[in-house]
């Protein structure tokens, strides 16, 4: 039998610390309100200094991506919106990306640029969910109610489209799942229109507050090419002044056609890091007015009767259709033999899916790149050597989800 002390935590920790008497184990959690999910760190201290930082995961395991290899390729959806749930939408369009290029798909633009909105409105609803209990975590109880005012909005809307508040399965292969509810663009806009100032309410509270300034600024800092070794993205890595993001380095779903700036930062702390989420906000607000200013008539789906399900009223009138819809519910539809990997750039960074199909109506193999697994690496070189009342202030700045993580 092997050794368990070579791959348990707190084993490595207590060895460490038998041959320090002055240290002192401490296990934070297996869970811990600044973590969205169930993360269980093991702390060596010294005092109040932590000398080592173990994260153990795996809570959370799931088994998503074997479960894809027993579902059709629709079905799969589903699974996507549970892998990080304040980024379901971002999820739903990268597995679709993928697929469609397997099955050279052309989608009509006014699906892309739908795609577009409501990712970018995800983005807002995770950065806002971020926002909010990281200032909790820190001392900030106001902050958090404005923050989760604004997303109540958010998952009205939501609601709107798809009938589900989170687990919304909307972007599905091919397009949406549903045609755009009567009076979205009233309801969008009169929320895209109020929230500049709400951000700005944010920043009154948060950006020059004392309190604030002394829990962030200065701590968790990692030199950037540290960050860059651990496959460390989004946020995180722009705080620390690297210009990358897919949406402007590799666009998809028409990101080329509209206007919007990259924010960056150089101080590479837990602050900067803040600074960067209250700007992607902005710039967010910035692309969904653009798209609803400039959104497409025209399907909004493709012209795919193989894979997606016929009118109902055609269906009722026509024998072809009636044969379609038969045959995608009863066996799927068959992909081209063949491998795809699709990145986009999630709320928390690059979020992949790497498909492989043997030219069935199920996946070979789907694997996912998510960026709260690469994120969640630098959490040690955050926290080692500094302060344990930093350690928290650190491990909300990497906004990582479990489920993201563990999948």
């Amino acid at each position: 039998m092997s050794d368990p002390s070579i791959t348990d935590p707190a084993a490595i920790v207590e060895a460490s610390a038998s041959a320090h008497p002055r240290r002192m184990t401490l296990n934070m959690g297996p869970q811990h309100p600044s973590t969205h999910g169930v993360l269980r760190v093991v702390v060596e201290l010294e005092g109040e200094t932590v000398r080592r930082a173990i994260p153990d995961i795996g809570f959370l395991h799931t088994g998503i991506e074997k479960q894809f290899e027993a579902l059709d390729y629709q079905q799969g959806v589903t699974l996507t919106d549970r892998v990080d749930y304040l980024a379901n939408l971002s999820n739903n369009l990268c597995y679709a990306l993928a697929v469609e290029k397997l099955l050279g798909l052309e989608i009509p633009p006014r699906a892309q640029w739908m795609r577009v909105l409501l990712v970018e409105l995800t983005r807002l609803n995770s950065h806002l969910v971020w926002l909010g209990t990281q200032a909790l975590d820190i001392g900030a109880m106001s902050v958090f109610l404005y923050c989760f005012r604004e997303r109540e909005d958010l998952l009205r809307i939501f609601e709107m489209f798809s009938g589900q508040r989170m687990m919304t399965s909307y972007i599905r292969i091919g397009g949406l799942a549903l045609e755009p509810p009567r009076g979205w663009q009233e309801a969008v806009s009169r929320f895209i229109k109020a929230f500049p100032s709400n951000v700005d309410q944010y920043e009154d509270l948060l950006t020059k507050n004392p309190i604030w300034l002394r829990r962030t600024r200065g701590v968790g800092h990692v030199p950037l090419d540290v960050l860059v070794d651990l496959g460390v993205t989004g946020p995180v890595l722009r705080a620390c002044g690297l210009n990358w993001d897919i949406r402007k380095t590799e666009p998809y779903s028409s990101y080329e056609k509209f206007d919007f700036e990259v924010p960056t930062r150089t101080e590479g702390d837990v602050y900067a890091r803040y600074q960067v989420r209250l700007a992607e906000m902005r710039q967010s607000a910035r692309i969904v007015e653009q798209a609803l200013a400039g959104m497409p008539e025209g399907a909004w789906r493709a012209d795919a009767p193989h894979v997606l399900l016929p009118d109902r009223e055609k269906m009722k009138t026509q024998m072809e259709a009636l044969i379609y819809h038969f045959k995608i519910v009863t066996e799927g539809f068959g992909v081209p033999a063949g491998e795809y990997y699709q990145a986009i750039e999630s709320p928390r960074g690059e979020l992949a899916y790497y498909v492989v199909s043997d030219g069935t109506a199920k996946p070979y193999r789907v694997f996912m790149r998510t960026p709260s697994f690469g994120n969640l690496q630098a959490l040690p070189a955050m926290t080692e050597g500094r302060l344990v009342a930093d350690t928290i202030a650190s491990m909300g700045s990497l906004d990582f989800v479990l489920g993201d993580v563990d999948r």
